[in-house]
């Protein structure tokens, strides 16, 4: 006997080698939980580093308690100290005298470029120091 269900058919016959197994309903999300969702994730920001500055700077005042301050700014309280921390170390390091930060795309196509064309100078110049020895043997090789 075959049962009809939602994706096919059910069989409760004993005598076949395998059932069929019913797929299982998937979780179709409604009309109201995509727009949940489309909600969260159009109002997931993105802090410039000039505001996070200010929201470090306005908790290390300490005129609001940091709960606060998070639910003023609209963050969770361990983003901020996830924040604190890295502008912290940031400023050790800096403190400490490590200035190297990373280059900037333009800079990098920039120091490329040069890079080639120096790569290119020393190609002429090798072919032609080789030139001038084979030149130089060629002539009995007294160079005077």
């Amino acid at each position: 006997m075959r049962v009809p269900f939602r994706g096919g058919f059910w069989s409760h016959r004993s005598d076949e080698g395998t059932k069929m197994r019913p797929k299982p309903l998937a979780a179709k999300a409604t009309p109201g939980e995509r727009v949940v969702k489309d909600i969260r994730r159009a109002t997931r920001r993105h802090f410039s580093a000039e505001d996070k500055i200010r929201i470090i700077l306005d908790g290390l005042r300490g005129e609001d308690s940091i709960a606060e301050l998070c639910r003023k700014e609209g963050i969770a309280q361990s983003l901020y100290y996830v924040w604190s921390k890295e502008f912290m170390e940031a400023g050790k390091r800096r403190l400490a005298g490590d200035t190297a930060r990373a280059a900037t795309t333009d800079e990098v196509k920039d120091l490329r470029r040069e890079s080639t064309a120096l790569k290119e100078v020393v190609a002429e110049q090798a072919l032609e120091i080789r030139l001038l020895k084979k030149s130089m043997i060629a002539d009995g090789g007294d160079g005077e």
